[in-house]
């Protein structure tokens, strides 16, 4: 598999530190609120990435962080007269619901920065000890300029960073470039005990010390939205590099950033979109086909006619399985055709190719929607073997699982007594040629919020959306 590293500017060949192994780390929330759109994208793109290596045989350790201690945090606690780790708590409980809804599966490790103090403080201390760090006025900073890879990852020398407006300016810093990794606080804020005094982390060395206790001096892969790649990553590499004295990752994968009718994403321009509201009106699954239908790389534009669109994809092939139930149930034993299962071959290489170049999941459907067009042919001869339906329905699922796809397709709603008994009716009505009554209890199934339509496979029931 070739991966696209951001370190880099290429596609490599994707090599582990330890073979048939992937250690992978994803800058989770800061948890002070709902997640939005734009965070939906890297849990979304990152789970099909661990289901992809899983698929492809690898033993996957896959951590991702919750960052419980933040001002901003500390800031949504005051607004909700609540505390920060009650806030904190609030919010994971919420993230927790939008990712089982996306179908975004637990990490093996959720770190929480609040349970990993004590090795954050470590981890400065070393990086006080070694020269890279320093004290002022109980706050700790980071000596930017000794780290003489800083920027490689952002591609930004430090003149360009002088020149840049992203630069805190302290006359409490040795230099304007100097980032913060421990941060005075009073006694009537959230503070830890250290040995510069009390207070609490800053943001980057939490990833840092969470980072080596969950997966080592050295990750194979460390992922994350564009949006981190300045100035956390940076931060990330030059502190866990300065610490260590050895690789931090090897690969590093970034998504790209999503735009909303053209336009950048933000409060103040009125076109911000919780994952919560978005999934209340499209549905969660609908949500998470958007973040993969195209490649996560590329920035994506968030329109409510690309998620229409989105919708009527899931649904033909919500179709395509029903039918190939039915047509499962009805079919005959027999054998399988050499040319059909090089159809299925030819698809199952097709999804392999398109993944393995750094996780194409645009191309990836396409294999799927070009396998269901095969399997609808299939589903329409009535001489199609049940072995050969059985084995498409397998291929079928195993991608769509890779995916993370068509997972409410055992959770459908079971058909209400009254229901099945005016389809009775109707069906009798039908047979009757009396059309008319057969449409009048059509429409009552209407109002009751169900839909009836028959298919070659015979009287189809659904629930009104």
């Amino acid at each position: 598999m070739k991966i696209y590293n951001t370190l880099t500017g290429q596609k490599e060949d994707f090599k582990p530190i330890e073979e048939g192994k992937a250690g992978i780390y994803v800058c989770g929330p800061t948890v002070y609120n709902f997640i939005h759109i734009g965070n939906a994208r890297p849990i979304c793109v990152f789970d099909v990435f661990r289901r992809y290596l899983e698929f492809k045989g690898y033993d996957v350790t896959f951590i991702q962080n919750y960052t419980d201690v933040n001002d901003k945090i500390i800031k949504q606690a005051k607004l909700e007269n609540s505390t920060p780790e009650e806030t904190a708590l609030k919010y994971i409980h919420e993230y927790e619901t939008d990712a089982k809804g996306l179908n975004v599966r637990p990490a093996d490790v959720h770190p929480k920065v609040s349970l990993y103090m004590d090795k954050i403080i470590d981890m400065i201390q070393t990086l006080v000890d070694n020269g890279y760090a320093y004290e002022s006025n109980g706050d700790v900073y980071y000596r930017t300029r000794k780290f003489e890879g800083y920027g490689k990852l952002s591609k930004q020398s430090l003149d360009d960073l002088i020149a840049g407006a992203r630069v805190e300016v302290s006359d409490i810093k040795e230099d304007p470039l100097d980032f913060a990794l421990w941060k005075s606080a009073g006694e009537d804020e959230q503070h830890w005990d250290s040995p510069w005094g009390k207070g609490r982390p800053g943001w980057h060395i939490e990833c840092s010390a969470m980072a080596k206790d969950c997966l080592g001096d050295t990750i194979d892969i460390h992922c994350g939205g564009k949006d981190l790649v300045f100035p956390h990553h940076e931060n990330e590499i030059a502190q866990s590099e300065a610490a260590t004295g050895k690789n931090f990752a090897n690969y590093w994968m970034h998504n790209g950033h999503i735009n909303i009718d053209n336009k950048k994403m933000s409060k103040s321009a009125g076109n911000f979109f919780l994952t919560r509201d978005a999934a209340a009106k499209y549905g969660y699954e609908t949500i998470r086909y958007l973040m993969i239908q195209a490649h996560y790389r590329m920035p994506m534009n968030y329109t409510a006619e690309l998620l229409d669109s989105c919708k009527a994809s899931l649904e033909r092939l919500y179709n395509c399985r029903e039918n190939l139930d039915k047509a499962i149930e009805k079919a005959v034993n027999g054998s399988i055709a050499v040319e059909v299962e090089e159809i299925f071959e030819k698809r199952k290489s097709q999804f392999i190719t398109a993944m393995d170049d750094d996780l194409n999941t645009a191309d990836g459907l396409t294999a799927i929607f070009e396998l269901v067009r095969d399997l609808n042919k299939m589903i329409s001869d009535p001489e199609t073997s049940k072995e050969q339906l059985v084995k498409g329905a397998e291929l079928f699922d195993c991608l769509t699982g890779v995916l993370g796809i068509l997972y409410n397709r055992n959770e459908k709603e079971e058909i209400p007594g009254e229901i099945l008994e005016l389809v009775q009716k109707r069906k009798e009505a039908r047979k009757a040629k009396d059309f008319a009554l057969a449409d009048k209890i059509r429409d009552e199934i209407t109002a009751m919020g169900y839909t009836v339509k028959e298919t070659r496979q015979g009287t189809e029931i659904t629930k009104s959306n």
